[in-house]
């Protein structure tokens, strides 16, 4: 692996540059949504029977958008009921857009927010070090389990501050997507630096299985359009392959037989499928809810 190349996450800009661009690129948000609107109100079901209040953890909650949609969607399964919403994110950049989406958005008078700039790690340690175990009527973790150091063990903490009727609801790619058949053949090639970890739906059922613990599966259908990354000089395209591969400016600092074995491999039914003259990779993620 050439010295050049380093991990996106070590530069949080044009990381959160890189995540814009694939947001806009990508079917990322609607995917969830329709999950927020067609399965989440059966998830959500036993959530607040006959509570005065609903407490909501939101792990890695970055700028808001799909937290907004859940809390909508619990208010509707539970009008006029306090929710005590409460935000785990380290970007300050992404709670500062959160609380500016809240300010922009109506009907949440009955939701308290609480905002927490740590890690879910750091989290972790700080109840254990206050000796709390607050408990949680819903907790969420979408997106977010690529970046703790200690997936099963996060899993584990998170899962043992559920309520006796609560859900936890853990959102990544899929098993069947094309993140998955990238990591598999290129992980290893590829500078994390400890900073991310490969976990795909395979890897979370695998953890779930092996602990025991009850959950149901649901499959998001989602792509992501790569189609700029094979223009050479594409700034878009070239953001698309940062994120794609974890890799700050992948296209300028990859070994040139790397990054031809990469751009051939996007092209490839494992990844991709050709649509409309354009290559749509397969961004399909796995929503997998625990019982407590």
């Amino acid at each position: 692996m050439a010295s050049s190349m380093r991990s996106l996450m070590a530069d949080p800009s044009r990381y959160l540059r890189s995540f814009r661009v694939f947001l806009a690129k990508s079917t990322e948000h609607q995917c969830m949504q329709e999950f927020v609107e067609r399965q989440l109100p059966g998830v959500l079901a036993s959530i607040g029977n006959g509570k005065p209040a609903i407490n909501i953890l939101s792990v890695g909650g970055g700028a808001g958008e799909i937290d907004l949609q859940i809390l909508s969607a619990v208010q509707a399964r539970y009008p006029g009921v306090t929710i005590n919403n409460e935000v785990v994110e380290p970007s300050a950049e992404q709670i500062l857009k959160y609380k500016e989406r809240v300010v922009a958005t109506s009907n949440l008078e009955n939701v308290k927010f609480t905002w927490h700039k740590e890690t879910a790690y750091e989290y972790e340690s700080r109840m254990n070090a206050e000796k709390k175990s607050k408990k949680w009527d819903f907790i969420h973790m979408i997106q977010m389990l690529y970046y703790v150091k200690d997936v099963p063990a996060t899993i584990r903490y998170f899962h043992s501050l559920l309520e006796g009727q609560a859900k936890l609801l853990i959102i990544v790619v899929s098993e069947n997507s094309g993140w998955e058949t990238l990591w598999k053949k290129y992980g290893s090639s590829l500078p994390l630096d400890d900073l991310c970890t490969y976990v795909s739906s395979a890897d979370i059922k695998r953890m779930l299985d092996s602990a025991g613990l009850k959950y149901q599966l649901h499959e998001l259908p989602s792509n992501m359009d790569i189609t700029s990354c094979f223009t050479e000089g594409d700034t878009d395209g070239e953001m698309l392959l940062d994120f794609l591969t974890e890799t700050c400016d992948f296209s300028k600092t990859a070994p040139p037989e790397l990054k031809h074995q990469i751009m051939e491999e996007l092209r490839k039914p494992g990844c991709s499928e050709k649509r409309n003259g354009k290559v749509l990779f397969n961004n399909n993620l796995s929503a997998i809810v625990i019982e407590p």
